[in-house]
């Protein structure tokens, strides 16, 4: 059977996704995503390398750890080195010496973010501009938000698009979803994500149904550039859209989301290749949040979840249907000398492990872990030595690849929730740190 006849979201040849095993009675499933450079074997962690680099590891050690695929970040590229040097360089992954499969987010969450002067969370007021009628076949109101943090910096958001502040330099620049797709076309990764509005669970249900038609809005548009553009470069494999679900807590707008996503379609009557699971949520509401979204999604369409980041996430993340994540927090925690193990995570700068000269965890088969001990590690900590995040990451890392492996694992064999008890049980209760 031709790829193009599987069902409607799978894109032209080159990127298609197959279901293999289900959880029985639930969402959760494992699955192949075909992409132009290989093929992703889901559920998959995401290494994300904000800058088409995971912070001191090489692309190299990303593949010998386990890594299928990178995520790099269309807002930090933009800015530098910028996507048409990416471009010219034969794209994200010929750029960075990675040969497999790669994502780029839109750039929407840190245009919010790094724009307003805030890292994590944002605060949004509603500035008067003026109003008009909204309906079907009428344009949103031309209200703008402005979002400031205590640098001063303002982010302003509109119908059209978002003008934020850079974080380098103080300059003054514009994304919008044609904008977006410019950008993450020229970066060439194998998955982009539609252009989206960040809102936090601090806006008002006003506020987040509003932020919800403008997003979807965005959609469409990134729908129409995205298929002008593979026209126009089509000397490029091809890159999969997928769509943004928003909705922060609320059931209604979450499934609300996914039908408007699916009703979307390109000029040529094409779908979005897959859909992406963001905006804000409480972390005991994650699993709950996921499953709405997905028992709602055509049971062929691969689902990417963003910025998750704890073991216990990825076993509610998978169960309920999600079939890729990303994160940065395996490798910014590793920067800080907080590790994984089977037992719970610690600091291994600590007086207790200065002369603990076992590895950082018996049980994995990292680089790290099979060459070093804590006490080295403490040492390189406490010297301030670069090689400290090098072999730390690397331990981080694989730890995460690993688990989501053993849980895909367990998905065939027929036994996740036995994985799901003996992993969480052990790791929450001999947590320290």
């Amino acid at each position: 059977m031709d790829s193009n006849d599987r069902g409607p979201v799978n894109g032209p040849a080159g990127f298609s996704f197959d279901v293999a095993d289900e959880i029985p009675g639930g969402l959760g499933r494992t699955g192949v995503l075909h992409t132009p450079h290989g093929d992703i074997v889901t559920p998959a962690f995401t290494p994300v390398g904000t800058k088409a680099t995971i912070k001191s590891v090489l692309p190299e050690s990303m593949a010998e750890l386990g890594a299928q695929a990178l995520l790099a970040n269309a807002y930090h590229l933009f800015l530098q080195p910028g996507s048409d040097i990416v471009d010219e360089a034969g794209g994200l992954g010929a750029f960075m010496n990675w040969p497999g499969p790669t994502f780029t987010d839109s750039g929407g969450f840190q245009v919010m973010s790094l724009g307003s002067g805030h890292k994590k969370v944002i605060s949004m007021s509603l500035v008067d501009k003026g109003s008009g009628a909204s309906g079907a076949g009428q344009q949103l109101p031309k209200e703008v938000y402005t979002s400031s943090g205590k640098s001063g910096k303002l982010v302003q958001v509109d119908d059209d698009g978002v003008t934020f502040t850079s974080h380098i330099d103080g300059s003054r620049h514009r994304f919008t979803p044609e904008v977006s797709m410019g950008i993450q076309h020229q970066l060439g990764a194998d998955v982009m994500f539609a252009f989206d509005e960040l809102t936090t669970l601090s806006d008002p249900r006003s506020y987040q149904e509003l932020s919800l038609d403008r997003t979807t809005a965005w959609a469409q548009r990134c729908l129409d550039e995205h298929e002008r553009l593979t026209a126009e470069r089509s000397h490029r494999p091809y890159q999969a859209l997928f769509g943004v679900i928003q909705g922060a807590q609320y059931e209604d707008l979450r499934r609300k989301a996914v039908r408007d996503l699916l009703a979307l379609r390109s000029p040529a009557d094409r779908p979005f290749d897959g859909y992406g699971i963001g905006g804000a949520l409480e972390k005991e509401n994650l699993g709950t949040i996921v499953g709405w979204v997905c028992s709602e999604l055509p049971v062929e369409a691969p689902r990417h979840l963003l910025g998750i980041s704890e073991p216990d996430d990825f076993f509610a993340a998978i169960e309920n249907g999600a079939d890729t994540f990303d994160c940065v927090s395996p490798a910014r925690v590793a920067r800080n000398a907080a590790l994984y193990t089977r037992d719970g995570r610690f600091n291994v700068n600590t007086a207790a492990q200065r002369r603990n000269f076992t590895p950082v965890d018996e049980d994995c088969d990292c680089y790290t872990c099979t060459h070093y001990t804590r006490a080295y590690l403490h040492h390189l900590f406490k010297a301030h030595e670069m090689l400290a995040n090098t072999l730390a990451t690397i331990h981080n890392e694989r730890f995460i690849v690993r688990l989501v492996d053993d849980i895909r694992a367990s998905i065939t064999a027929g036994d996740f929730a036995e994985l799901k008890a003996d992993f969480l049980g052990r790791y929450y209760a001999g947590r320290r740190g």
